[in-house]
């Protein structure tokens, strides 16, 4: 398939984690003519650009039950910001747009596992950072293509425009500036190819079950999503109940059973893949089956009720949806549970020219998107290649059957199908003949890495357990997870299954 692709001019959509990789991996190859960034933010860092000023969510944009991926447009919220200096004698105002990180979110990865393969963190950072740290590394990490990067602008739309003479998508990509009294001039341009990395945590999915929508019409403001939780002082007293067990829903109901009415009661489907201790303070429910208007109450599986809830916080994950690819045929998101028509969950196959980086869960993100960004470049370059039509569509459907047609964790990657796919996408974009000289070389995991990916959890459990002695912690060392030693102490066999 040498020689399918004639890419020029590429539009990124998003410059979060993945969005600043993309970029610097199609500079690397020094064969593209424009590459374009659009953000809707005003700085990079997509998700990790956290404003705390207003997280309460209106009921437009919360419903209850939530259970559509098709909800359009992300919506700016306004206001004077205290983090701009004032122009003249006018005060700057920022758009903002929601993100679902809260105050005292720390990273559930370490740093050393979780970084771009050649950009390190500054050395005085926490093993598990601080948000605020996450974010100064992604701008530091984009500063040398921050000039492809347009802030404040929405992609509105991206729809095919037409084949160029051997067959090769033409698409149009329209956008505006996020502006707040009036409109913007909508802006059309012409792009070769499109990397979408507009991330997966922007729809919040909240479960149909019986009663819901009533109670919550009933008891205004008692039901939210992860997505608006800010600080556990909001539910200081208040008799509460986490769903899901996810990250966020062990790292927020960490947070929470200090400060609110005990027990906190965690309603969980499946045991976390994180570790915790058992607390007085917390106590493991089954799913909620439904919801009872008298006495405030709620019924779990296995019959028993709890009354006098004061609040329901579902930590219940995210659609994928993609507001500005409604014109496509066959659709990219229906169900909203996964992305259809990809291979290898990166590359559209009717239209290669179209691809998704980092749309899998449970993954390490950065990395992640350094190795299918590499395998964009290479690609859209023509110096490797993609498998027949037929084959590209037998692995998605072999995905399809192992994971119930979609319904069931189509993207989840859990270890070690993460670090294999991270080597197998190296592999894929390092099969160029010359990519050893030419462009940039993404990441290889080695032994070292596959151990700090299968201890994380354990990693994550001993950082939490040190408290406010945990800001002190820089290395794994510190908390006895030494590789060196593990590796005198293991037989290289009992090694092999990492």
């Amino acid at each position: 398939m040498a020689g399918k692709f004639a890419v020029k001019n590429v539009c990124i959509v998003g410059a979060g984690p993945s969005g600043v990789a993309a970029a610097k991996y199609l500079v690397a190859e020094k064969a593209f003519e424009r590459i374009d960034v659009y953000e809707q933010r005003s700085r990079v860092g997509g998700v990790w650009d956290y404003s705390p000023e207003d997280k309460t969510p209106t009921p437009d944009d919360l419903p209850v039950p939530s259970v559509s991926p098709h909800t359009g447009l992300a919506k700016a919220k306004w206001l004077q910001s205290g983090t701009r200096k004032a122009l003249g004698s006018r005060i700057e105002e920022d758009s903002l747009f929601l993100s679902p990180l809260y105050d005292r979110l720390e990273t559930n990865i370490p740093r050393t596992l979780m970084g771009y393969s050649d950009f390190d963190w500054p050395q005085d950072s926490q093993l598990f950072p601080k948000h605020e740290t996450v974010t100064q590394y992604l701008e530091d990490y984009a500063a040398e293509i921050k000039h492809l990067i347009h802030f404040n602008t929405q992609v509105l739309d991206i729809s095919l425009a037409g084949t160029k003479e051997h067959g090769q998508d033409i698409w149009s990509v329209k956008t505006q500036k996020v502006q707040h009294n009036s409109p913007a001039e909508v802006v059309e341009t012409k792009y070769d190819a499109i990397v979408v990395a507009n991330g997966h945590f922007a729809v919040p999915f909240i479960p149909q079950i019986k009663g819901i929508k009533e109670w919550a019409d009933h008891y205004p403001n008692a039901i939210s999503h992860s997505m608006y939780y800010k600080k556990p002082e909001d539910y200081t007293n208040l008799k509460t109940i986490i769903v899901g067990s996810g990250a966020s829903g062990i790292d927020i109901a960490m947070q929470i059973m200090q400060l609110c009415k005990h027990p906190l009661l965690q309603s969980q489907k499946s045991k976390s893949f994180l570790l915790s201790d058992p607390s007085p303070k917390k106590q493991e429910r089954d799913e909620i089956v439904e919801f009872l208007i008298q006495d405030r109450a709620v019924r779990f599986a296995d019959g028993s009720v709890e009354k006098d809830i004061d609040s329901i916080l579902f930590c219940t994950g995210y659609f994928y949806s993609f507001p500005f690819l409604n014109n496509m045929d066959p659709p990219l998101v229906t169900s909203g549970t996964h992305v259809q028509n990809l291979y290898q969950h990166l590359i559209c196959r009717p239209h290669p020219t179209l691809c998704f980086p980092t749309l899998q869960q449970r993954v390490i993100p950065f990395p992640m998107a350094e190795s299918q960004s590499a395998v964009i470049a290479r690609l859209w370059n023509n110096r490797i290649s993609l498998p027949s039509a037929n084959d590209m569509e037998a692995w998605e459907n072999n995905l399809l059957r192992e994971t119930d047609g979609g319904k069931r964790d189509f993207h989840l990657l859990l270890f070690p199908k993460d670090a294999n796919y991270i080597n197998a996408m190296y592999d894929w974009s390092m099969s160029a003949s010359d990519a050893k000289t030419k462009g940039k070389q993404p990441p290889r995991w080695g032994e070292k890495e596959y151990w700090m990916r299968e201890k994380f959890p354990e990693i994550k459990k001993a950082f939490q357990d040190r408290g406010e002695g945990r800001y002190q912690v820089r290395t794994l060392e510190e908390l006895g997870f030494d590789f060196e030693k593990y590796k005198k102490e293991k037989p290289a066999e009992q090694r092999s299954s990492l």
